[in-house]
């Protein structure tokens, strides 16, 4: 093992021992807009009880936030046993190595590489082991890389070339791209300006490209598999909880894979939480941040990050 190796190494045992050691409550706080007062997560979750998803908007580096999700989970299972859990992490097409490994099939060796994993799997895996042991569900919801790649290249038109195979992993053709208030945002990114016009499978509109890839098209490919999927998983669990783990930006706003869901489902009952850490912390001004969704938790950001962006 080389030196560079065995800091790195130490570096995680240091994060670990400090999360669990002195992670408490003074380190993030949870507000209900609704209540308009913090609240803990069992008062989170006795909210749950008419509703069938449960967004959790994280920032990926975040590592209370990743403790909160785990957290959140393991007390949404002990609530309602019949929960599941659905990722952005993993890509719908290895939907079957997630199966395997959850039932004991393979070695988590073999499914950290033919899963394709993120970089900071460690951040995810309490929640994947907690679903293995308890024999919960875990769905694999986001589309591959190489079709966003695809669609931001060549259009929705290139996904129509794909063999029937290949359109399993990813949202039925025409999907709905971002519009209003999302696409404003999108085009931010970009740094061009917004426009008043949408841009969806059905109207032409502005695309927001950046050296010649169509972000808005990749995006919005992203956040309709994902809630594709999830409602995918609805008809074969109609009365499942679904937690579902993603990027902020995936759901603030209720933007993106909530209103995709809503697309495809109108029926489904959803919660969101955005969650994020501010400089002011603890002094939070939650009235400046009550849009991005029903709960807001603020960490503290003094609390290490699980890796620098």
């Amino acid at each position: 093992m080389n030196f560079s190796h065995f800091k790195f190494l130490m570096i995680l045992l240091c994060l670990s021992n400090f999360i669990k050691a002195q992670l408490s409550d003074n380190h993030y706080f949870i507000y209900s807009v609704k209540e308009q007062k913090t609240i803990d997560i069992k008062t989170l979750i006795a909210d749950m009880k008419s509703i069938d998803v449960l967004f959790f908007g994280e920032e990926h580096n975040d590592s209370v936030a990743h403790y909160l999700e785990s957290e959140i989970f393991k007390t949404l299972h002990s609530n309602y046993p019949n929960t599941a859990l659905s990722m952005e992490m993993f890509d719908r097409d290895v939907q079957p190595i997630m199966n395997e490994y959850l039932k004991d099939y393979i070695k988590e060796k073999h499914f950290k590489k033919d899963a394709r994993v993120w970089n900071n799997y460690r951040d995810y895996r309490p929640m994947v082991e907690y679903a293995k042991t308890n024999k919960l569900d875990v769905i694999c919801a986001n589309a591959a890389g190489r079709y966003s790649n695809l669609v931001g290249r060549k259009g929705q038109k290139a996904l129509l070339e794909l063999p029937l195979e290949s359109k399993k992993y990813f949202a039925p053709l025409p999907y709905d791209t971002a519009s209003g208030g999302y696409f404003n945002k999108l085009m931010g990114l970009t740094g061009h300006s917004a426009s008043s016009k949408t841009d969806t499978a059905q109207k032409k509109a502005m695309p927001a490209m950046m050296g010649g890839f169509n972000l808005i098209m990749a995006q919005s490919l992203w956040d309709a598999t994902m809630a594709y999927s999830i409602t995918e998983y609805q008809k074969t669990k109609k009365n499942a909880k679904i937690f579902h783990v993603n990027g902020r930006f995936h759901s603030d706003e209720y933007f993106a894979v909530v209103t995709q869901l809503k697309k495809y489902n109108p029926k489904t009952t959803y919660l969101t939480i955005s969650c994020g850490s501010e400089d002011n912390f603890p002094n939070i001004n939650w009235e400046e941040l009550k849009n991005l969704g029903d709960y807001i938790i603020i960490t503290d950001p003094k609390v290490p990050k699980t890796y620098n962006e």
